[in-house]
């Protein structure tokens, strides 16, 4: 294994950075820890005599303001590639609510004396953080400011601490300034004010604050990154799966060499003149040979992950819900949220069947995290059976899969410690750490496939580019066109 551009994990960013390297000419070696490339974007296959079910570790939608990535993408799947309306509800006490928050449905829903109180919340806050100038400190903070106590605590401070498994009190801010910068209660009602008024018609192009369509595969997002890894193969780039580093040997200027450890256990070492890593960035740190300073040491040990359980259900039941996403922030509901394949493309199940995928955030020393798929199936049934979801008679077979490192945790000393790692790693020269576990950073795919492609160019051009700005947008995170496909 000989390679002068060395990309460790076969994620979206990984995968998109050896894509574009592809095209300009240039080989590389792409080593993945897995038997399946596409890190957590990857489609699996589940076969059950003759029928195929089809799903992803955690369904992505696919929008973004980058026309370039929706050409990438189109190149890669043609007719694949296709558009599909947006359904994604909120479950909380035993009502549906559309996600994100529609004002005007909330108060209609809840009656006048908490739409009054909702109201009556949001304008202290506005008092409080706008005319008196609070700061928002924490992400507790900025929610209320801009949504006011009750309705903040409604439908975010819940299931945001069931994500991350911590109080709100604790979550930096950059979590609701990357998620939801520019929302508020006003801004959600007059957005449904002027979208009456214009009797819902949109603009092919035009920024959608709520976006109510993206582009999803016909078989699963998976496919986006087997067409890349096929394209790459052709082109002559080594792709080694079950594969993984072991060693990354340094001089305190550059990377000198990888050692390399192989589906049979054998130890291969490269040489490489690039790194490009996008692999947890806190275990990355560990194979570093000599170790990095105390201090570089100290911070990543304080850097946290949140680890996610998939629930898989296959059913013999035509169809359970017309959602894409179901959330549930009530924190008594031990999962944080659902989806039903089909409803992103029917050919992800058999004809009259469907799936469904139910998705628990953990910490890896959480008691669930110790449960097999009975156990689970067991804890997660009496609800949905109780909400006319399906019945136990219903469920075919049932699967799961745990993941580690899937959310770096935001709390309120994570941009401190990130930071120094981040001023130590820029003495490594040909080091460029990218994707959400590379940079510790939440990041959406198309996000990481941005930062992939900002990486190739970056060793094809010899320049530094900064890849923090990539998604950094200082607005509402799901804003953007949503391209037609070209003629």
């Amino acid at each position: 294994m000989q390679s002068d551009i060395l990309i460790l994990g076969a994620g979206p960013a990984g995968l998109a950075c050896a894509m574009e390297l592809s095209r300009k000419g240039k080989k590389s070696t792409v080593v993945e820890k897995d038997d399946q490339i596409g890190g957590l974007a990857k489609t699996l296959t589940i076969r059950e005599g003759n029928d195929v079910f089809l799903t992803d570790i955690g369904p992505h939608r696919f929008f973004s303001k980058n026309q370039y990535l929706y050409d990438f993408i189109e190149d890669l799947l043609h007719e694949e590639w296709r558009q599909v309306p947006r359904l994604t509800r909120q479950f909380i006490d035993g009502k549906f609510y559309d996600y994100p928050v529609k004002a005007l449905q909330v108060f209609k829903n809840i009656g006048p004396w908490k739409s009054f109180k909702i109201l009556f919340d949001y304008a202290l806050a506005r008092l409080r953080f706008g005319l008196f100038k609070k700061p928002m400190t924490t992400f507790e903070d900025y929610v209320v400011a801009n949504f006011g106590r009750t309705l903040a605590e409604f439908s975010m401070i819940n299931y945001t601490e069931k994500i991350w498994g911590i109080k709100a009190s604790t979550i930096h801010p950059d979590w609701a300034k990357q998620r939801i910068h520019g929302l508020n209660l006003w801004s959600v009602v007059v957005n449904v004010v002027k979208n009456a008024l214009s009797g819902g018609k949109k603009g092919k192009a035009t920024p959608k604050s709520l976006v109510d369509q993206f582009y999803y595969p016909q078989f699963g997002t998976g496919r986006i990154y087997e067409e890349i890894g096929k394209h790459l193969r052709d082109e002559g780039t080594t792709i080694a799966t079950r594969s993984e580093p072991v060693k990354v040997r340094h001089d305190g200027t550059k990377i000198t060499a990888v050692d390399i450890k192989g589906p049979d256990g054998a130890i291969t070492t490269v040489h490489p003149q690039h790194v490009v890593e996008s692999v947890p960035l806190t275990a990355f740190l560990k194979l570093l040979d000599p170790p990095p300073p105390p201090a570089v040491l100290e911070a990543a040990a304080g850097l946290k992950w949140r680890a996610q359980i998939y629930l898989f259900l296959t059913l013999d039941k035509e169809s359970i819900s017309p959602d894409n996403w179901i959330y549930f922030p009530n924190q008594d509901i031990p999962f944080g949220r659902t989806s039903e394949m089909k409803n992103f493309s029917k050919d992800m199940c058999p004809p009259g069947k469907t799936s469904f995928f139910i998705e628990f955030f953990a910490f890896e020393t959480d008691p669930i995290w110790q449960m097999n798929q009975d156990q689970v199936l067991d804890l997660v049934l009496p609800y949905f059976e109780q909400w006319g979801f399906f019945t136990r008679k219903d469920v075919r077979k049932t699967y799961l899969w745990k993941r580690q490192h899937v959310y770096p945790v935001y709390d309120l000393e994570y941009k401190d410690r990130l930071g120094v790692i981040q001023q130590w790693l820029e003495q490594l020269q040909n080091l460029i750490y990218i994707g959400r576990p590379g940079r510790f950073r939440y990041t959406n795919q198309d996000h990481s496939l941005e930062m992939g492609i900002v990486a190739s160019r970056m060793i094809l051009e010899g320049r530094k580019y900064d890849l923090d700005a990539i998604g950094a947008e200082n607005e509402y995170f799901e804003k953007g066109p949503i391209y037609e496909k070209r003629i």
